[in-house]
């Protein structure tokens, strides 16, 4: 029942829409970081892959035109939080995406604003991840679903 239930679930889930937009990720763990890459890659987006917080900050200025960051919260030299801030400095409109695997109230503690901000609480689906991407990238400036 428990595999008929997962496969039920997994085809409820629209199809998803391949992008073209370019992706900055930012995860020091190999294996998340390749999963990610991995799935966005088939779907049709660049990635741009940094592995901690400074390597972020290089890279985005590196390539112009990056549509998304995406964080990990808890990295080496700079945390996700510090990258969001620079990186905000230099592109006002650039969108974000936290992933942690600590709950989203943990990382509060641990610093990161409490602003309302996009998080994705690892270990997540493929699905998950996907649909989290399209909504942030398709959201107008300023709107935000809760």
């Amino acid at each position: 029942a428990t595999n008929a239930a997962a496969f039920e679930e997994e085809n409820t889930f629209p199809l998803f829409h391949h992008g073209e937009e370019t992706i900055l990720i930012a995860e020091d763990n190999e294996h998340v970081s390749y999963l990610m890459k991995d799935i966005l890659g088939r779907f049709g987006y660049k990635i741009i892959h940094a592995i901690n917080g400074e390597d972020a900050i290089v890279k985005f200025h590196e390539h112009p035109g990056v549509n998304l960051v995406i964080l990990d919260s808890v990295m080496p030299s700079k945390n996700g939080q510090e990258v969001f801030n620079e990186l905000k400095e230099a592109c006002p409109d650039l969108r974000a995406i936290f992933t942690s695997g600590y709950a989203k109230s943990i990382l509060l503690e641990k610093g990161i604003q409490a602003e309302d901000f996009d998080f994705l609480k690892k270990p997540f689906s493929q699905q998950h991840l996907l649909k989290m991407v399209r909504e942030v990238l398709d959201r107008q400036q300023g709107e935000r679903n809760t």
